[in-house]
């Protein structure tokens, strides 16, 4: 028996040493987010607590290792975040430039008082891979395109089949409009719902916005939302400049009351609606709403006229509509409806509202002085067509 007991301590001894001892591996990610003329934001996943850090270098002809490149670290009002997730806002770029970047995670094996005892480090690979690229907007880029999905709900293989008929590889940017899953319960549910088939084809190198649909507003996670897009914005609507075009991205919130029973006591959307009517007042000073061709609203509640719509919809009809009307935007693209919904403008609102379905996708770009839309359902086929002149 003596033996046996010697045995088993070796063997958990064992065990615990290669444990404690397991590289620390990257999870999920790289991903961009709020790319911007200047600046960049960069998210990943470790699977161990760590902190985090981004290495950035010019796209020239150098190798990665050539020099020391400039740290940029996930930190907290200047200390370094402990953290599974890294998010790393890079300052300072230039505008219609392509940087190489490398993302790293040591992991934190012990931190008392002034003391912390560090692990190993995982990193992207640059050594026998080509280093992940990015390139920052540009307001002064002759011509801009897009793509946009929503509604997915979770489903596996969609993203990769629209984006694809949508020729996403020549977009500038992909945007998801809302309802990328059902319920926001776990970070699970995020990367298996939808971002990890993402980062797999486009999300490390090409620009991803996202705007939150009401069925992100559900769940026990739901108020995790904004650690993982647009973890380093004061808000989670904003705009962006990219050539021609400036995006006004809409939180819509959710399409019931608050006191509905559904929500149980635990929102305040009309109030949230309100915060960002103030703040779109603002806009029309911003240089690069002023100087733009087309302003395009990407929100993922749509207004209408139609008198049986829900409260959140008729929110953003008597709160949004007004100023966006007197902002003079160009176009308004919406989900929600999971069936494709044209609206002209009218009397009331003064711009076009396209409702894009749960099994299509929207592809923009603009040539001079037009703005062409092409939707393309999941066989590829074109479903609808229109374009828009400059004002």
């Amino acid at each position: 028996m003596k033996y046996i007991r010697i045995i088993i301590s070796v063997f958990f001894l064992t065990v615990a040493t290669q444990v404690a001892t397991a590289q620390i591996k990257i999870l999920y990610g790289p991903y961009m987010q709020n790319v911007k003329n200047n600046e960049a934001t960069i998210v990943w996943v470790a699977d161990k607590p760590s902190i985090g850090w981004v290495e950035l270098a010019p796209n020239d002809q150098s190798h990665f290792y050539g020099e020391e490149r400039p740290k940029y670290f996930n930190t907290t009002n200047g200390v370094k975040n402990t953290s599974t997730l890294h998010s790393v806002k890079v300052k300072g770029l230039t505008p219609g430039t392509t940087y190489r970047y490398r993302i790293y995670s040591q992991e934190v094996l012990e931190h008392e008082g002034i003391f912390v005892k560090y692990g190993r480090v995982a990193a992207s690979n640059v050594y026998n891979k080509k280093p992940l690229t990015f390139t920052t907007c540009d307001p002064n880029k002759r011509e801009a395109s897009f793509a946009m999905v929503n509604d997915i709900h979770g489903r596996e293989n969609i993203i990769t089949k629209l984006l694809n008929a949508a020729n996403y590889k020549d977009k500038d940017m992909v945007i998801f409009n809302g309802d990328m899953v059902s319920e926001f319960k776990n970070e699970e549910t995020i990367f298996k719902g939808f971002m990890k088939e993402s980062i797999d084809l486009f999300a490390s190198e090409k620009p991803m916005y996202y705007a939150r649909g009401n069925h992100e507003t559900r769940g026990e996670f739901a108020t995790s939302f904004q650690k993982y897009f647009s973890p380093k914005e004061p808000f989670l609507y904003y705009i962006f400049r990219q050539g021609p075009i400036c995006f006004i991205m809409l939180d819509t919130g959710e399409d019931k009351p608050d006191s509905d029973i559904e929500y149980s006591g635990i929102t305040d959307y009309d109030s949230y609606r309100t915060d960002q009517v103030e703040w779109m007042k603002d806009l029309y000073k911003n240089e690069d709403f002023k100087q733009a061709k087309f302003k395009v609203v990407i929100a993922h509640m749509p207004p209408s006229m139609d008198s049986n719509i829900w409260h959140g919809q008729k929110e953003v009809l008597n709160k949004f509509v007004p100023i966006l009307n007197e902002l003079g935007v160009d176009l308004m693209l919406c989900g929600h409806l999971h069936k494709n919904r044209y609206e002209e403008p009218g009397t009331r609102i003064k711009f076009p509202i396209f409702s894009n379905s749960n099994n299509s996708v929207v592809s923009v770009e603009t040539n001079g002085n037009q703005m062409n839309l092409v939707v393309f359902d999941l066989d590829g086929k074109e479903v609808i067509k229109k374009s828009y002149p400059a004002k």
